[in-house]
């Protein structure tokens, strides 16, 4: 039965290009797919079905055009900030859990996201790829925050984890100067990008890296990404253990059929054939 995700407008395309794999792209490139508010909602309707489609397992991130994503319509938030929406603004923030484009705090789903950053992101663009847990840039990919340029400031997760990637004075150098820096550097110095490639490149490694993840067990996969989230919330290493074992992932993955079948398959010296996990 083909796979449905759910209705849409024409600011996101949602594929699924191999096996377990959903593919999600910003359809907005002559904006450089700047994020508007129905493209929130959007990504929020989609990625809420991924998280519950246990034949889904990973989702890869990019761009339509020459960029990945030029973060928030500044044109849009304009408008807002010139009708008085400053207070519900703050608001917002707190209440869309979920963050920029709704990724960029997204702390619900166990699944991992693959960032497929064919070219420039910036601000919220950024945030969201800070959020991911793999990052696969082109060469020629320049990302900033420059949000202090544009007198705002990049509260949407991106400051904390930055910081505790980079260092307080790497992060500073981004945020404080708002100057962007090449995929390169990102990747050398910064330390959140996983891999440079040419950009002819950069979606077919995301994609290859998507299928060496999904020939590991899902709940396994599931598991381990719990653990990682809880490491950032949690202050010290006992504590993240602790909830890690206590996490719906991990007593899921010591029950699971497939922890049976990649015991059995590695003393029978054969591939394992894993299942879909159960719904959490």
């Amino acid at each position: 039965m083909a796979l449905q995700p759910p209705p849409h407008s024409d600011e996101i395309k949602v594929s699924f290009p191999q096996e377990h794999v959903m593919l999600l792209t910003f359809n907005r490139p002559k904006s450089l797919n700047a994020v508007t508010p129905t493209m929130t909602e959007d990504i929020k309707k989609v990625l809420d079905w991924f998280d519950d489609e246990p034949g889904l397992w990973i989702v890869v991130i990019t761009g339509e055009g020459r960029a990945f994503c030029a973060g928030a319509d500044l044109v849009e938030w304009n408008k807002r900030q010139a009708s008085g929406g400053a207070e519900e603004d703050q608001k917002r923030l707190i209440r869309d859990v979920d963050g920029f484009a709704s990724i960029s705090r997204r702390y619900s789903s166990s699944k991992p996201m693959i960032a497929a950053v064919n070219g420039g992101a910036y601000g919220g663009g950024l945030e969201i790829i800070l959020n991911c847990d793999l990052v696969i840039a082109s060469e020629d990919a320049m990302l900033a925050l420059p949000e202090v340029k544009r007198g705002v400031v990049a509260v949407q997760g991106g400051m904390p984890r930055l910081a505790r990637i980079a260092g307080h004075q790497l992060a500073s150098e981004l945020l404080l100067l708002g100057k962007p820096i090449t995929a390169k550097d990102a990747a050398t110095r910064f330390g959140f990008v996983n891999k440079v490639v040419p950009k002819t490149e950069v979606l077919s490694t995301a994609l290859a890296w998507a299928a060496e993840i999904t020939g590991n067990s899902p709940d396994a996969v599931q598991s381990t990404k719990r653990a990682l989230l809880l490491a950032g919330r949690h202050g010290s290493v006992e504590d993240a253990v602790i909830a890690h074992v206590n996490s719906k992932e991990s007593k899921r993955a010591f029950t699971s059929e497939n922890i049976q079948e990649g015991l059995r398959a590695f003393t029978e010296k054969r591939k394992p054939v894993w299942k879909n996990p159960a719904k959490l």
